[in-house]
């Protein structure tokens, strides 16, 4: 009944953009920059994932911060979120998380405590940064500028002396797109490890997902995303995870086929059943989705 749901508000989307003469561009990066600042455990609006007062982090561990990107023949200032101890940055296994399309960094903040935490906080750093446009980033949402924000985080994390064989790169819906396009190398680091959670196809399969028409998604989209071949280039090790009833990244014309394209030397799949695209870690249970990443982050490359 969902999937019949999101069809029918797809195609009313569509057509409205068609009769408007408008783009899927603002849909598929649906930041807001009205904040004045980052609240994190006392925003009091939604959130991706509600957790238990277990979870807590204490302030010491808490560093948010800025730096400077140049993209598109701009200079943008990117927000930015690291959990951990920044003085052993160049021992630690460090995290980098790339969030959904929606809201900013306080909207995801549940989740990159939960990463925070597994096997014990401080056992891993974790850095969440906002795309351009998002929370107190700087600049108008575009596919380059997500990328050359993301290639700013890796540069800050290299410059406080992690190596490749200890960055986990996590991409979460719309921050697939930046994983894959790291993890397929050009990049100033390339991840040990790949975790995709909900991730798109392309953003072709999204315009015919959403239009139920074979339309070229140039018709609708200036972004040319294309994971599906961006993830044959890497031979990172690949975590998926999806869950069986996302109306929102179907997962079979998304996910599996990313899963599928992946030609790396590892790759696992948790396909989870009821949950949707954010409720996968409760449809899971908070436990056994950190237990699951922290498995595969702790696994041996084969």
């Amino acid at each position: 009944m969902k999937r019949v749901k999101f069809i029918l508000s797809a195609t009313l989307v569509f057509s409205f953009l068609v009769s408007c003469n408008k783009r899927l561009d603002d849909f598929l990066f649906n930041g807001d920059n009205t904040i004045t600042e980052y609240l994190l455990d006392n925003y009091p609006g939604p959130t991706s994932l509600d957790l238990p007062g277990s979870f807590f982090v204490p302030e010491v561990l808490i560093h948010k911060f800025n730096y400077t990107i140049q993209s598109e023949g701009e200079t943008l200032s990117i927000s930015a979120i690291y959990v951990g101890d920044i003085e052993s940055i160049s021992e630690d296994t460090v995290v980098l998380y790339s969030h959904g399309n929606r809201d900013h960094m306080d909207f995801y903040w549940p989740r990159q405590k939960v990463y925070a935490h597994m096997g014990g906080l401080g056992n891993f750093g974790v850095l969440m940064f906002d795309y351009p446009g998002y929370g107190l980033s700087e600049g108008i949402s575009t596919e380059q500028n997500m990328y050359d924000a993301v290639e700013g985080a890796l540069l800050w994390l290299k410059e406080k002396g992690l190596t490749d064989e200890r960055l986990v790169m996590y991409g979460f819906s719309l921050g697939s797109a930046p994983t894959c396009k790291v993890a397929a190398g050009g990049f100033s680091m390339m991840p040990n490890k790949i975790i995709l959670e909900a991730p798109f196809a392309s953003s072709e399969v999204m315009v015919q997902d959403a239009a139920l028409l074979a339309l070229p998604a140039s018709f609708l989209v200036n972004v040319k995303i294309d994971n599906a071949e961006q993830v044959k280039l890497t031979s990172a090790p690949l975590l998926w995870i999806h869950g069986d009833a996302d109306d929102f990244l179907a997962m079979d014309t998304h996910g599996e086929v990313v899963y599928k394209n992946h030609n790396g030397l590892f790759k696992e799949a948790i396909r989870v059943p009821g949950g949707g695209h954010e409720t996968v870690p409760t449809f899971m249970g908070i436990h056994e989705y950190s237990e699951s990443i922290l498995a595969f982050i702790r696994k041996d490359n084969e």
